[in-house]
């Protein structure tokens, strides 16, 4: 099979899968778990957190450049860093029903910042929603079960669960050299090559691959913005 029709065809058949038999509140947890450790392998001069799964992050590592990013901002040290340390058994998880977009950060924002709020759920409602229901040369394909994958492991590399997913469909869907790419972009934008781009999907419109750059920004921003208004929403109370 090609790699769009091996895609198709994972897609398919964990719809299959899920109209057969969910997973329990068990095994989804350890699914998290087992995903969030290994987001936190870090694309930097061949560095990981988790030595044993190395080679997940160290195909691009001859083409990682160290791009010179000082002229652009006032703290040349700013940057993204894990949200836990290296080698810790137990990692900090901040559960979305405890505090989600839509029943908690939006409301807060809109009484911080009028009308803000429906500004930022459209901005990030449109991107999550756009599709053309097509996949390559393939019409009429639904989406979503992909689309949900690559902003729910974004938001796993930054600690946040949703109860109600299987995170082992981003296991399934989300192939190492696209997640290569989705960390690299969303953490280190700087260090993204060309190679990286071309790597995966390789049958996929252009337009197709500029969304999912669009999904990962808007998924990464929804993410620092549920940690911030939480932060705020603690010391208002």
């Amino acid at each position: 099979l090609s790699e769009l029709e091996a895609l198709m065809e994972r897609m398919k058949r964990l719809q299959e899968d899920k109209e057969d038999e969910e997973a329990s509140q068990e095994e989804m947890a350890t699914r998290f778990e087992k995903e969030k450790k290994e987001s936190l392998l870090v694309i930097s001069g061949g560095i990981c957190a988790f030595p044993h799964l190395a080679d997940l992050f160290t195909a691009f590592d001859d083409e990682i450049v160290s791009t010179d990013v000082s002229r652009y901002i006032e703290d040349p040290g700013f940057g993204y860093k894990d949200f836990a340390r290296r080698g810790e058994d137990h990692l900090p998880t901040f559960r979305a029903q405890d505090y989600t977009w839509e029943n908690h950060g939006f409301s807060l924002v809109n009484r911080l910042y009028s009308d803000i709020g429906h500004l930022l759920d459209e901005k990030f409602r449109m991107v999550y929603n756009l599709t053309y229901n097509t996949m390559a040369t393939h019409e009429d394909v639904d989406t979503t079960t992909l689309r949900r994958a690559l902003f729910n492991y974004v938001h796993c590399m930054y600690g946040i669960r949703y109860d109600d997913y299987d995170y082992g469909e981003v296991n399934q869907l989300l192939e190492r050299s696209l997640k290569v790419y989705i960390k690299t972009v969303t953490c280190y934008p700087e260090r993204t090559t060309k190679r990286m781009y071309d790597s995966y999907w390789r049958q996929f419109k252009h337009s197709e691959k500029v969304h999912v750059n669009l999904l990962l920004m808007e998924a990464r921003m929804q993410a620092e913005l549920l940690y911030a208004l939480r932060a705020i929403t603690r010391h208002l109370t």
